[in-house]
């Protein structure tokens, strides 16, 4: 796969294991995340030409501002991949307004601002793919997380808008609903939850294995990726499961507000 694929968030977890996923396929990769000390760790160990932008995409105005100068290190951006995100857990009564838009301008403005970025190009080029990871709390919301199930419920409606949109101009969105993937960032929310029987039983799947399919998801145009199983039943069944999601939910502990 010789292309320039730009990954935001990709300094751990899901990130992390797309750069790792791509970089075997001989792809040039521009890797945006906060941490500079993580993102020259990953590209010192990925064995393919790289670009690194330290950069915090929750800051609008400054959001694109690693685009230019990753396209001329590696080239016109061929996969924009909208990984970046954050979640917090807690009573939505108690979140301060700007931690809430804050979230927001992470997980839903910042794909939004870096898509319209490179679209143009990738239309005139008739050639591109846009990537959204989204949730699958887009299709069935998780009780606590009222703030990330907005965003990432607004980002995947964008994303299945776009392709229809972009349908015969070449250039293709793909639109990823992860359920639980094992990460440090799943684990740090699951400690804010009692443990239930829900929880015990919940399918997890891996960065690894959810990486492998958005490559897959890539090559072959595929319109999205639903991993592990509970995602496509939430697609498919979205009432039956978001009611199943809210009667099941595991209860909040009383000390959190993650």
């Amino acid at each position: 796969m010789n292309k320039h694929i730009a990954i935001t968030g990709a300094s751990s977890g899901i990130g992390e294991s797309l750069a790792r996923e791509l970089g075997r396929t001989g792809a040039r990769l521009s890797l945006i995340a906060r941490r500079k000390d993580a993102l020259e760790a990953l590209a010192r160990s990925l064995g393919t030409e790289t670009f690194i932008a330290p950069q915090d995409l929750s800051d609008l105005d400054h959001a694109c501002d690693w685009i230019a100068p990753a396209e001329a290190a590696l080239g016109p951006i061929d996969v924009l991949i909208n990984n970046a995100g954050m979640h917090f857990v807690g009573r939505t009564a108690e979140v301060p307004p700007e931690r809430g838009e804050a979230l927001i301008k992470l997980d839903l403005f910042a794909p939004l601002r870096l898509t319209r970025a490179v679209l143009p190009a990738m239309i005139a080029r008739r050639s591109g793919t846009i990537v959204d990871i989204t949730a699958m709390a887009a299709l069935a919301p998780l009780p606590y997380m009222a703030h990330y199930d907005a965003a990432k419920a607004g980002l995947a409606a964008a994303s299945e808008s776009l392709r229809a949109e972009l349908a015969g101009t070449g250039v293709h969105v793909v639109t990823v609903y992860p359920g639980y993937i094992e990460t440090e960032l799943a684990r740090e929310g699951e400690e804010a939850f009692e443990a239930s029987a829900a929880l015990r039983w919940l399918p997890r799947g891996t960065a690894i294995e959810l990486a492998s399919r958005v490559r897959l998801a890539i090559e072959q145009k595929q319109p999205r990726v639903l991993y592990p199983y509970p995602a496509a039943l939430c697609r498919w069944f979205p009432g039956p499961m978001s009611w199943l999601v809210g009667r099941v939910a595991p209860r909040l502990r009383a000390s959190a507000q993650r």
